[in-house]
């Protein structure tokens, strides 16, 4: 069983180092000069709903005088609102706005033809696994993070 869980361990390092390299590539093919962590401040906001500040830099990894920079970028570009937070009213929620859904919606469409070329020769065999394995990895994550 050691074995297994070892080799388990190994085969999710190996995905989580190809998917960011995956995800850079795509980025440059893109052209896009917004910054990555822009991006993954409206994807946490997506899926997590609005959230304070600080728990915004929790879930970015990023100390909080850096999230609010990103976050007055994002206010800037009016990607992002701020909603007042209903339990504490000295405090204010961080959400996305519809104009930052539509870029980010936009931005993964671009990922996603800036790869096509890659895997455009993927049998359907090849692509029904690929498709699995995204939605296997999907759910895994959405139970962690409702959990949390």
């Amino acid at each position: 069983m050691n074995s297994e869980l070892s080799e388990l361990s190994e085969l999710l390092g190996d995905l989580v180092s190809v998917t960011h390299r995956l995800t850079r590539l795509a980025a440059q093919a893109t052209g896009d000069s917004t910054s990555p962590a822009a991006w993954r401040t409206l994807s946490v906001l997506t899926s997590s709903g609005p959230l304070r500040l600080g728990e915004l830099a929790i879930a970015n990894r990023v100390s909080q005088p850096t999230m609010t920079k990103i976050v007055a970028n994002l206010n800037e570009l009016e990607w992002i609102k701020r909603i007042a937070d209903s339990s504490d009213a000295r405090a204010w929620l961080i959400a996305i706005a519809p104009k930052g859904q539509s870029a980010l919606n936009d931005w993964r469409y671009r990922l996603g033809l800036a790869l096509e070329p890659l895997f455009s020769d993927l049998t359907v065999r090849q692509l029904g696994v690929l498709s699995e394995a995204t939605d296997l990895i999907g759910d895994r994550i959405d139970v962690q993070e409702q959990a949390a």
